[in-house]
């Protein structure tokens, strides 16, 4: 079928076209660090590494670019309100710097904790200054720019397409309406949508940091940063641009703007900036709001670990519905995303066991990176789970369904043992759920459980017969042959013995 993505620009499923074939740059707007990320903005890096797994799964080369915003974000997208970073600052009385890494630490830590794979670049704001300023100049060359009150600004009627993006009304943004609910802040604007590109300390006399510029010193307005940064990496044109809806009406609808307001005539001539633009739903919480920082409505990735959930399981939660779909998060949800999870390592380990312990565990670990071309080493069904697995991420990230096909293979008792763990290792791989490492733990338990059972039959002259009729009891179930288990059961019965069903299989007891 080949990978299809629900394109923001357009609003329909398109075929995947990479620029140049078996190759995909890509670009994730990253956090603004002046504070804990919560758990709803964790679902956009769990949808970014989705992406990405998917993509180097279907075989091609990736370079994935994130930003860190470390600088110049105020608290309202429209050029209003305070910086956030500054602010932090002074609540904390420490420096802008002292704050940025501080939440950069705190941040990665909680990737690592989702097993999000680390971009291939990972970009300060504070560290591209010098490429931020020539792409206004070309900006301001190509006639996009006017200076007022100190601050230059983006005049967004000399961009036609400006509302292509969010299917904005130009008519409304104009006089200070639309679907953006643009507020006048800024009595120098010309146009209540225009955004400031260059900031002087005409807005905050005090800014804790500042830069020379052709424009006076200052620092860049918010949107600059993503341009100028995603360019230095991955050229003026690029494969997928992606963020949280909330990113539509206003920031990347700017990003566009002053992107392709620097172009020339040729690089114009090559295409859009971006050709494909890909955005996750909210996390919404209890009374149907959205999780917000400067509301202090929020969760952090801690606070679920503190209430005992692993991070896995919000991980597990978040795959179980699509990236584009509002996600309703409660505890209940979670106690239900913690128990599949569990369900789900107890069956693996129980499959490792059959299969012949923790070294089958690793060889599918290893074996698991392969591409979804190389299915040649399964069975025909095996093929066919795998196929099937590949059509629903192929179908713009299909999670739901690649999680159905990933539980309906692990119970599947026509799968030799060693292949149902080689599908859950490749089926993994693009998940994320480090399910065969976990599993690791799971079937030491179980080990030991059996040890600790078999240590209990000791002396007992019997232990091999009935070892051995509760083993015929078992593979008659597995058989379907149920009138054969229950004869065995009712004479295991008759002899005295109680036979328990458990999850790392049966054990029996005298009564």
């Amino acid at each position: 079928m080949g990978l299809r993505l629900y394109n923001t620009m357009g609003r329909e499923m398109q075929d995947f076209v990479p620029i140049t074939p078996g190759f995909v740059g890509f670009y994730g707007c990253g956090p603004t660090v002046y504070n804990y990320a919560h758990i709803g903005n964790l679902r956009a890096y769990i949808f970014l590494d989705t992406l990405d797994r998917t993509l180097t799964f279907l075989g091609y080369k990736i370079k994935h670019v994130m930003n860190i915003t470390d600088v110049g974000h105020l608290t309202g997208d429209g050029d209003d309100g305070e910086d956030k970073m500054k602010k932090s600052a002074e609540e904390r009385h420490q420096s802008v710097l002292e704050v940025a890494k501080f939440y950069t630490d705190a941040f990665m830590s909680d990737i690592d904790a989702l097993n999000i794979r680390h971009p291939d670049v990972i970009c300060k704001a504070t560290d591209h200054i010098p490429e931020m300023i020539e792409l206004i100049k070309k900006i301001e060359a190509n006639g996009h720019t006017y200076m007022a009150g100190g601050n230059l600004y983006y005049d967004i009627s000399t961009y036609p397409d400006y509302a292509k993006l969010a299917n904005l009304n130009m008519d409304d943004l104009k006089a200070g309406a639309g679907r953006r609910k643009v507020v006048v802040v800024d009595e120098n604007k010309r146009n209540p949508g225009d955004f400031v590109l260059w900031f002087t300390k005409s807005k905050f006399e005090d800014q804790a940091m500042t830069w020379d510029s052709p424009w006076g010193r200052g620092y860049p307005g918010w949107h600059i940063e993503c341009s100028a940064m995603s360019m230095k990496y991955l050229g003026k044109h690029f494969d997928i641009h992606t963020g949280g809806i909330d990113h539509v009406p206003v920031h990347h609808t700017n990003e566009i703007a002053q992107s392709e307001g620097s172009f020339d005539s040729e690089e114009r001539a090559k295409g859009p900036w971006v050709n494909y633009w890909l955005h996750n739903e909210f996390l919404v919480i209890e009374g149907g709001n959205k999780m917000s920082k400067s509301s202090g409505n929020f969760l952090r990735l801690q606070t679920l670990i503190d209430a005992g959930y692993n991070p896995l399981d919000y991980r597990l939660f978040l795959l179980g519905s699509h990236y584009r779909k509002q996600v309703y998060f409660s505890y209940d949800a979670m106690d239900g995303a913690k128990n599949s999870r569990s369900a789900l390592l107890q069956r693996i380990a129980k499959l490792a066991q059959n299969a012949g312990g923790k070294d089958e565990l690793e060889k599918a670990r290893v074996d698991s990176g392969t591409v979804a071309s190389d299915f040649a080493s399964l069975s025909e069904r095996g093929r066919k789970y795998m196929e099937d697995f590949k059509s629903a991420m192929e179908a713009d990230l299909a999670t739901p369904k690649a999680l159905s096909l990933l539980q309906k293979s692990i119970k599947d008792s026509s799968l030799d043992p060693k292949e149902a763990l080689s599908i859950v290792g490749k089926m993994d791989y693009v998940l994320g759920l480090n399910l065969l490492e976990s599993a690791v733990d799971v079937l030491k338990s179980m080990s030991e459980e059996k040890s600790a059972v078999l240590s209990s039959h000791e002396g007992d002259p019997e232990a091999a017969e009935i070892d051995a009729l509760v083993a015929a009891r078992t593979e008659a179930k597995k058989n379907r042959d149920f009138a054969s288990a229950d004869k065995i059961r009712d004479e295991l019965t008759a002899r005295g013995i109680v036979v328990t069903d458990t999850p790392s299989g049966p054990v029996w007891e005298r009564k």
